[in-house]
């Protein structure tokens, strides 16, 4: 299995250039580290001790047409963690996320969930174990949010009185007053709040297990940032193993406790968010470079006008 160090937190002291780095720019890596918040749920990685709850061994799948849009792809998801998947649009961050749900079947090697493989058994009470949210919530239009959120606790049969109660408690948790919001439809809602729900209705059957998938691409910057910092207080509360999609870098390096880095169906990276800013792939050097080029672009100018005074050594280390 592909492993970095454990770290997610920050690199060590600062010693001038990026020791190992393949030519980032120094004070933009150090603006990037800022978005390494502290984790919500600090926890040592010590090796294989730490129970996997979603492992890709050698996994691969075809279509039948015989293109592969996963090759031979291998590390495991620890319990209680947050792994994002980044990857270029097409480079099979989705569809390696789908093979958890067995949404995808893989044509080649197996997921296991929890010690299972997912391949085996059966496929609705895996499905009703694991929480899924995609970008465009998939609320039923005809459903108070009440009754959405718990329609999976409503599939299972659960008394009524419980539904609510779960559901009332799930809207609060997501930032929606469940006086106010309870009794309307989708429709009646922003983009954000439609989200939320999304998300409570996901957690509604308490799984262990959460997929999502850029469930925050479609929300503007402000609202976004919102969601984040949701979702961050939300796991520290219920602890789940989250995969989240992505290629927003800000957002892995955030949310994550680990990036998984996907190109061209492959694995080309597994590291903690501080490992990835100093890296030693060009893949990886590539795609942080790739980000904030409006943000490079003016800080050159202020340096240009000699407004750069101490650079940016103070402030990294105050990050720190």
């Amino acid at each position: 299995m592909l492993y970095g160090k454990d770290s997610r937190g920050l690199p060590g002291p600062r010693r001038g250039p990026l020791s190992g780095s393949v030519g980032l720019d120094e004070g933009f890596v150090c603006e990037l580290r800022r978005k390494i918040a502290p984790s919500h749920r600090v926890r040592p990685y010590t090796g294989d001790e730490m129970a996997a709850a979603v492992e890709f061994r050698n996994v691969s799948f075809a279509t039948p047409q015989g293109r592969l849009l996963l090759d031979d792809i291998s590390f495991a998801v620890e319990e209680g963690t947050t792994t994002v998947l980044l990857g270029r649009s097409g480079s099979g961050k989705t569809t390696l996320l789908r093979t958890v749900n067995r949404m995808v079947q893989p044509t080649g090697g197996e997921v296991l969930v929890h010690g299972k493989s997912a391949g085996d058994g059966d496929l609705i009470a895996l499905r009703r174990g694991i929480g899924y949210v995609i970008q465009e919530t998939g609320l039923f239009p005809h459903f108070t949010l009440e009754r959405d959120v718990a329609v999976v606790l409503e599939a299972q049969g659960r008394p009524r009185r419980e539904r609510i109660r779960r559901s009332h408690e799930l809207l609060a948790a997501v930032g929606l007053d469940p006086a106010t919001f309870a009794k309307r439809y989708p429709h009646q809602l922003s983009g954000g709040q439609r989200q939320r729900a999304g998300l409570a209705r996901a957690l509604a059957a308490e799984p262990r297990v959460l997929l999502m998938d850029e469930p925050f691409g479609a929300l503007d910057p402000l609202t976004r940032a919102e969601m984040q910092d949701m979702l961050r207080d939300l796991l520290a509360r219920f602890r789940k193993t989250v995969l989240l999609v992505t290629h927003d870098l800000d957002e892995a390096l955030y949310l994550s406790d680990r990036i998984a880095l996907v190109s061209e169906g492959r694995l080309a990276a597994y590291l903690a968010p501080g490992e990835f800013l100093e890296p030693t792939q060009p893949a990886i050097a590539a795609y942080v470079r790739a980000f904030h080029r409006g943000e490079r672009n003016s800080a050159r100018a202020v340096d240009l006008r000699g407004r750069s005074g101490a650079g940016p050594s103070g402030d990294c280390e105050a990050a720190r």
